[in-house]
């Protein structure tokens, strides 16, 4: 259970915001930097148990995870591709994040969000169109560089 606190002051009728539809857009705007990130971590963790993902992208981890019923959960995925297919977009969004506050310096935030929404939907198209393993270590690099601009400009 969350608790909360407000602190106010004897100048309380000073403040003259309001909640117009232009912040809540922008808050709306800016949790979607979040559940973007969110949505890659829950989808990729997701699919890698999965018998038939590992039979088409991923055999030979298939045949060791089934051959060896006595092996522990955390020995079940030992192969680099597919280590390299979920740490892609991690270190994807790390430096596009860092290249992010290059371009959103030079150029603003809009586009910014364009080449970022734009590598996120590439990535995502990518991802569910992939016929072998590079497609799709591909398009989980581009949605980490979607999610590693969006993280860096849209708290702007």
């Amino acid at each position: 259970m969350a608790v909360g606190f407000a602190v106010t002051s004897a100048a309380e009728g000073n403040y003259n915001g309001n909640i117009t539809w232009f912040v809540i857009l922008s808050c709306l705007m800016a949790a979607m930097g979040g559940v973007i990130f969110g949505y890659d971590i829950g989808i990729s963790g997701g699919v890698i148990p999965m018998d038939s993902f590992l039979k088409r992208f991923f055999h030979e981890v298939y045949i060791k995870m089934n051959e060896d019923t006595k092996i522990s959960n955390y020995c079940k995925f030992d192969s680099q591709l597919l280590t390299s297919f979920t740490s892609s977009l991690y270190i994807a969004g790390l430096f596009a994040s860092f290249f992010a506050s290059f371009v959103t310096r030079v150029f603003g935030c809009k586009p910014s969000m364009l080449i970022g929404g734009a590598a996120f939907l590439t990535g995502s198209a990518l991802g569910g169109a992939a016929s072998n393993v590079f497609m799709l270590i591909l398009g989980c690099a581009l949605l980490g560089v979607g999610v590693g601009f969006a993280n860096q400009v849209v708290i702007i």
